[in-house]
């Protein structure tokens, strides 16, 4: 038998599907933490940019989002320009080490970087090559 949390998780899945893209907008922008965890992996960029939009929407959740390599680009670029968000180096980290945030916003996070994550960085195969220079160089500045 299983547990009434995941029943209600399917129910809300299920619920989510055979909704509307208007009917999907109204919900991430009025409901919960756990039907905007499902919309935020919609296939629909609008449905996306609701959820990140939404008054309701927490810091954790704008990381996960932030960390996501599923998201929409125009999603991470939503985050990348929020400044209440970026007050977390957190999410700062996680814009810089995603490779679907577009560079221009990624380039403008390595400025603010420690040298862990610079150092990370400038390792990481996944990110775009101009951001491990970058991130190269800032890092030998931070030595200093």
């Amino acid at each position: 038998m299983e547990n009434n949390g995941t029943d209600a998780a399917r129910n809300l899945f299920q619920t989510i599907q055979a909704m509307s893209v208007s009917e999907k907008l109204d919900l991430a922008r009025k409901g919960s933490k756990e039907a905007r965890s499902i919309l935020i992996r919609d296939a629909n960029k609008l449905v996306q940019l609701a959820v990140i939009q939404s008054p309701k929407i927490t810091e954790g959740e704008v990381l996960m989002i932030a960390s996501n390599r599923q998201i929409n680009e125009e999603v991470l670029k939503h985050v990348a320009i929020n400044r209440e968000w970026l007050k977390n180096y957190r999410i700062r980290v996680a814009l810089a080490n995603n490779p679907k945030t577009p560079l221009p916003e990624a380039l403008r996070q390595v400025a603010y970087l420690k040298a862990r994550e610079l150092t990370q960085l400038a390792k990481s195969k996944s990110v775009a090559r101009a951001l491990t220079v970058v991130a190269e160089q800032r890092l030998k500045q931070v030595k200093k």
